[in-house]
């Protein structure tokens, strides 16, 4: 019971208004510790190699990754501290305080790499801790100073679950990955007659192939998600994405675990077996994180003219929308024009959605999420129906 209390009470005190957050109430200080604690503490966890993603490696053998965790724990600590001394509720710098504590006894900066079997397998805990930092840090501050909905919070209704399907797509990398590209070696296996072709793709200049893969997954995408939406077993995988009833960066990464690979593997595999270059699938997975995380952000600015050939938040916000208006339109990830050549383009001018969700009743635990496309009854009026 005790337990219980201590994180309903740091849940809410993490959840807190805005009013409540001011400038030297010890919020921001013991939320900047909590979080330099946790990344502290990952990132020690990494350096022992129990959840460590191998393309990393290179990170943490850089000379200068030991002192930046040095220097991340003591922020951690003096922060808690501040935020102990300057807030009336303690549990903030405390969980700060005793996460930091934590990673210190497991070596610090100064912990040496576990005698581990190799399994084959890993999960990137490091990984998942690199994104949240730099991809937090790059639209947190966006959204606060250019928001769309100045009163939604960091910390809003369901960042818990969001923040939970964020762990899993990251630290799941190695599995995801597989699961979508496993045929990739097959398919170039036996179609050894298109190595010309190959050849030809990998021949043209970087920013031409970088544009044909925008393009050409952009198309190949609309008919998945569009397809998704039109049929109503693939369209309760897809519920899960859209039950998010707050938009922001995070909301991106609400997706079903099946659709994810269903996913990568129509939109990846393709290109992964034309030739294009190992550069340029890697600068476009890159781009279509932070993209993706970009049209989902409680990001402001109506863009009426550029909004018609370029994706933006507004665009992609009226997919998510809950009134009819919003339902079935607005497919492309980056190109509007793809939606305006099949007709389902959707932005009126300077307008946007006024709610967000789906009228059905998806369940709030990820186990529910998980078998809600079979559980599902389709009881409610949907996109899909």
């Amino acid at each position: 019971m005790a337990k219980r209390d201590y994180l309903q009470n740091l849940m809410r005190d993490l959840e807190s208004h805005t009013e409540v957050r001011r400038f030297g109430s010890g919020w921001l200080s013991g939320f900047f510790g909590l979080l330099f604690a946790i990344s502290g503490l990952f990132m020690v966890v990494a350096l022992r190699d129990w959840f460590a993603t191998p393309e990393l490696a290179v990170v943490k053998d850089w000379t200068g990754f030991r002192g930046f965790v040095h220097l991340t724990l003591l922020a951690s600590y003096a922060l808690a501290l501040l935020s102990l001394l300057l807030r009336p509720r303690k549990v903030l710098g405390l969980t700060a305080l005793m996460i930091g504590l934590a990673a210190a006894l497991l070596g610090g900066a100064n912990v040496q790499p576990a005698e581990t079997r190799d399994w084959g397998i890993f999960f990137g805990l490091d990984f998942f801790i690199v994104n949240l930092l730099v991809t937090g840090f790059m639209f947190a501050p966006l959204e606060r100073a250019f928001p769309h909905c100045r009163a939604q919070r960091l910390f809003r209704t369901e960042w818990r679950e969001d923040l939970f399907y964020y762990l899993v797509s990251t630290m799941f990398v190695q599995v995801l990955s597989f699961l979508a590209l496993a045929p990739q070696q097959f398919v170039n296996a036996h179609t050894t007659g298109w190595d010309a072709f190959r050849a030809g793709v990998a021949s043209l200049p970087w920013l031409v192939q970088f544009a044909i893969v925008l393009v050409a997954s952009d198309l190949a995408q609309y008919w998945y998600h569009r397809l998704f939406h039109k049929v109503p077993f693939l369209w309760g995988f897809h519920a899960i994405h859209h039950s998010a009833k707050s938009m922001d960066w995070l909301a991106g990464s609400r997706m079903h675990f099946v659709e994810i690979i269903l996913l990568r593997s129509v939109t990846s595999l393709p290109l992964f077996t034309l030739g294009f270059s190992p550069s340029v699938m890697q600068a476009y997975i890159g781009f279509v994180y932070v993209w993706s995380s970009l049209l989902h952000a409680n990001v402001g600015g109506s863009f009426n003219r550029i909004g018609h050939w370029i994706a933006t938040p507004r665009f992609h916000h009226w997919h998510h929308g809950l009134e009819r208006e919003a339902f079935d339109v607005n497919f492309a990830i980056h190109f509007p024009w793809l939606d305006k050549l099949f007709g389902t383009f959707h932005l009126p001018k300077d307008r946007w959605p006024e709610s967000y969700g789906i009228p059905e009743d998806v369940p709030r635990s990820y186990a529910g999420q998980f078998l809600y496309p079979w559980t599902r009854k389709g009881k409610a009026e949907t996109p899909a129906e």
